[in-house]
């Protein structure tokens, strides 16, 4: 584990995967994301225990920032071989209840935002010599997702093309791009959602799990891990992969049509 962008690392996942290549032994992090509180906690947190890490207050609505996610990287340490797409927006819209400017910003965060930061930071690692390793995180969503989830699938959709598109046009700079996707997660974000958006009852993680196969839903330490092995030297020169970290095969078994009510 070398010197690694994570985008979105403040929190969630980001917080998971942050705290997975420290205990790996990164040689440094670069924590980006809007909370400020939490991102100078835990870059403190993690330099302290021997992780060197700074933390960018950062929008990833505002076009300035993956620039200036990447120079605070190379001000600090001078070269970046890893960068992890966390950050992404994701909110209940249809095809009927869908608007322009939703659309716009659910656009602008999970597709512009990842695109233009990995322009930046593979920039400083063609610059540096030495390759590097890019994840995007993504989501099942991304091939097809349920009627509740309109502009977020077709945002990760994009980023699945993007993934691959990216792989083969920076692989002869030995800069690899993958992407992970999450599917159905515990997360505090996933809470607030199923509590605000879908009236979820206070149990719904309880009755949620209990209906997997493998009687829990995923859980960010174990999407951290897929993460960190496609940093890794270990994963060879593997790259424009999509790689589902989820409880279901996308394509076999029959899935329920959507009701009219849903839309």
């Amino acid at each position: 584990m070398k010197v690694t962008i994570i985008n979105g690392g403040t929190q969630g996942l980001g917080e998971a995967i942050a705290r997975r290549l420290a205990a790996g032994g990164s040689e440094g992090l670069v924590l980006a994301g809007r909370s400020a509180a939490r991102g100078f906690a835990l870059a403190q947190e993690l330099s302290e225990a021997g992780t060197p890490a700074i933390f960018v207050e950062s929008d990833m609505e505002d076009s300035a920032a993956p620039r200036s996610i990447v120079a605070a990287c190379r001000e600090r340490f001078g070269r970046v071989h890893g960068l992890v797409n966390v950050a992404a927006y994701t909110y209940r819209s249809t095809v009927l209840s869908e608007t322009p400017d939703e659309w716009d910003r659910m656009m602008t965060i999970n597709t512009k935002a990842p695109f233009f930061l990995i322009q930046e930071a593979a920039r400083l690692m063609i610059e540096d010599g030495s390759g590097g390793s890019i994840v995007n995180i993504g989501s099942t969503a991304g091939f097809g997702g349920p009627p509740k989830l309109a502009s977020y699938a077709v945002s990760k959709g994009a980023l699945n093309v993007m993934t691959k598109h990216l792989a083969f046009a920076l692989m002869p700079h030995r800069i690899r791009v993958n992407q992970v996707n999450p599917g159905w997660m515990d997360t505090d974000s996933e809470d607030r959602t199923q509590r605000v958006y879908d009236g979820a009852p206070d149990n719904w993680l309880e009755i949620a799990e209990a209906s997997r196969p493998w009687g829990r839903l995923v859980k960010p330490w174990e999407v951290a891990n897929a993460v960190a092995f496609c940093l890794s030297d270990e994963s060879g020169m593997m790259t424009g992969n999509l790689i589902d970290v989820d409880q279901t095969v996308r394509g076999a078994g029959d899935l329920p049509l959507p009701e009219a009510g849903q839309i």
